[in-house]
């Protein structure tokens, strides 16, 4: 396992992350063991939850990925300092007025629960989930600063900001003399480049963000698990699958099938070998809800685009015109 340089800190983390959302709504929790203990067997070191996994589960609380985590390190006695553990801080928790948002009284409170949950005394990076409206972006990197200082937390990071918020982040970071964004976990996929592309990641290039993008499969699209005049499997999942579903996707993954048979490889593993071959992205979110899954994802690691093959996958995906 090749690690990478988890942005412009000196940090290493593997070339894959294990996201978490699937457990306790995919997967109960022996099997969510199950595939804990594979990823790290296989060398996989990074694991991203968040503290609403998966609140929008009939009967979920929240907080149950990250209580699947910890139980995990615990029975299986997982050298600590031998993970990556990255959590998130915003979404809704509790019916309080102060229960959700990024004000220091609330990440103050999220993060001892977090650390509970997960039975750590420090997260390896801990995440903004989304930006706060209601609340100074210099309140918010204040708490984190503390939270680094008093060595709950090593390094944080943003998801789902855009340019000119992350700019807004950084600039009050250097402003303020406060600890800053390290990482930027963002939407990020073939068939929807555009968001990441056209101010992001020309940011977090510059800086020295680290990227760690959340649906590299497009929710399962980009698997070929769905095909051009066939029904839809029977699942939630698939249902929102269905914007995706257009001639242009259905041709790139011929395109990606066809380039996957001269590197053995599946469509899955060449979707992934593309993103893994830009130098600005340090490790895609993958998520598996098998053994067999996780074993197809691991593959792409030994999938080596040529040039050529990378230029096709652009232009075939390319949402910039000749006027932009």
């Amino acid at each position: 396992m090749e690690y990478r340089k988890f942005g412009k800190t000196g940090f290493k983390v593997s070339p894959l992350c294990m996201g978490t959302m699937q457990f306790g709504w995919s997967l109960n929790e022996a099997d969510s063991h199950r595939i804990l203990s594979a990823t790290f067997d296989a060398g996989i070191n990074f694991f991203d939850t968040a503290d609403i996994y998966s609140k929008w589960v009939d009967g979920n609380p929240g907080g149950v990925s990250e209580t699947y985590i910890g139980n995990w390190l615990k029975q299986n006695k997982i050298p600590r300092d031998q993970v990556v553990l990255a959590t998130k801080v915003r979404g809704e928790m509790g019916k309080g007025p102060n229960d959700e948002g990024l004000s220091r009284g609330h990440i103050m409170n999220a993060v001892e629960a977090s650390l509970r949950r997960l039975q750590t005394d420090y997260l390896d990076l801990y995440q903004s989930h989304w930006t706060d409206d209601s609340t100074p972006i210099e309140e918010t990197m204040q708490a984190f600063d503390d939270l680094v200082r008093q060595g709950k937390v090593r390094y944080v990071g943003a998801s789902n900001y855009a340019a000119w918020e992350l700019m807004q982040a950084l600039w009050t970071s250097d402003k303020l003399n406060l600890v800053r964004y390290d990482s930027l976990q963002p939407h990020y996929n073939l068939i929807y480049r555009d968001e990441f592309e056209r101010e992001l990641r020309d940011v977090c290039k510059t800086y020295e963000i680290a990227v760690i993008p959340y649906s590299p499969l497009a929710g399962g699209f980009l698997t070929g698990k769905y095909r051009r005049n066939e029904p839809l499997p029977e699942s939630r999942r698939a249902e929102g699958r269905k914007r995706a579903m257009t001639e242009k996707n259905f041709s790139l993954l011929y395109e990606i099938e066809s380039i996957g048979l001269r590197h053995k490889a599946s469509i899955s593993q060449v979707a992934l070998a593309w993103m893994l071959s830009d130098s600005v992205i340090t490790s895609p979110i993958i998520g598996a809800t098998s053994i067999e899954q996780l074993q197809e994802n691991l593959g792409a690691l030994d999938v080596h685009l040529m040039d050529d093959e990378i230029a096709t996958l652009n232009k075939l995906t390319a949402w910039k015109t000749d006027d932009d």
